[in-house]
């Protein structure tokens, strides 16, 4: 009898779980405040990871900088600096208040760190982190945004590449995450952020490293999500990122069916990073962008693979990065002729 009274319980959470789902796309949720807390954030020398820092600098929080490549990762910092400056002297601008008088905001603090770091070393995360918490304090927004692509078949991948993506892509994620989740546990406040990939949700042919590192990072994410959920930890927040093809430059030459690519093409990085910073700032457990990846993911769940083999046909999907891969391998070989020179 209790089960079965547990069970109607259970189904009405659901439900209303659903109800919560679709008034949240009626009516928006108030973003939640991230002024002076300390976000750090991975691969923040260029593309996603720059414009997160300069999203997360113009909300007033205190950036930490990682990047494997000092001097882009210096002039993120640059646009961040010109950011804070802004707000500062916005800040300091007297204006008028409510009985004529003039009223001076109070000044932030605002700062930004840099650190170069490997990410894709245990040892170099582990000691960049311990340096980050003397330097600049407890973290409490983690982004884990850094990402690689080796660009090759699977035959013709060295192994050093395979082992290289999976440890920046899946493994820096644990020990970031180790790094700074116990002190986020200990004060049950924080947010993680996973940086991940559509094709972290299904595949396509040619890049089996980068789907395998995208997938473990997935169910990274979920499995710590459910962790935290378990251990009553409601403080602290999660959520995926899983965009389709940006346009960042990392697969450039990818191409779907050239009929399809006008209602599907590649998304603009600031339209992905502002689409992700909603999710983040409302607490939204996974962002898909476009929203039809959802669908995507749906059908790739419920539909037998020989009617998703015929579906990608159709789209152009199944072998849309062998352009990309046939560039970086000419790439090289240009690359390699010049060094024989």
């Amino acid at each position: 009898m209790n089960i079965l009274l547990e069970f109607f319980v259970v189904a009405f959470k659901v439900l209303w779980a659903f109800v919560l789902a679709a008034a949240k796309w009626l009516v928006r949720p108030k973003e939640k405040s991230v002024a002076g807390q300390v976000c750090l954030i991975t691969g923040a020398g260029s593309g996603l990871g720059r414009l997160f820092a300069l999203e997360f600098a113009r909300r007033r929080a205190l950036l930490v900088l990682w990047d494997i490549n000092t001097r882009s990762n210096e002039e993120t910092a640059g646009m961040v600096r010109h950011i804070y400056r802004e707000l500062a002297e916005a800040a300091a601008a007297p204006r008028v208040a409510g009985d004529g008088e003039k009223e001076v905001l109070p000044h932030s603090n605002l700062q930004v760190y840099t650190y170069t770091c490997d990410v894709g070393k245990r040892e170099n995360v582990y000691m960049t982190a311990e340096r980050v918490r003397k330097e600049v304090g407890e973290v409490s927004i983690l982004v884990n945004n850094a990402g690689v692509v080796s660009g090759h078949h699977l035959l013709e991948c060295p192994d050093e590449l395979i082992e290289r993506t999976m440890m920046v892509n899946c493994h820096a994620h644990f020990w970031t995450t180790k790094a700074f989740l116990p002190k986020m546990l200990e004060m049950n406040h924080g947010h993680i952020v996973t940086v991940a990939s559509s094709l972290g949700l299904f595949s396509t042919a040619g890049v089996e490293d980068y789907c395998a590192s995208k997938f473990g990072a997935v169910g990274f994410h979920e499995s710590l999500s459910h962790e935290l959920k378990a251990a009553e930890k409601d403080g602290i927040k999660t959520t995926l990122v899983c965009p389709y093809l940006v346009d960042t430059g990392m697969f450039r030459g990818c191409r779907i069916r050239k009929e399809i690519e006008p209602f599907l093409p590649p998304l603009k990085p600031e339209y992905c990073v502002k689409q992700a910073m909603r999710a983040i700032l409302t607490d939204q457990p996974m962002i898909c962008t476009p929203r039809l990846m959802y669908m995507v993911t749906f059908m790739k769940s419920i539909l037998p693979f020989e009617a998703v083999v015929c579906m990608y046909r159709f789209l152009g999907a199944d072998k849309c990065m062998y352009p990309f891969i046939a560039q970086r391998k000419q790439a090289t070989n240009n690359n390699e002729a010049k060094n024989g020179i």
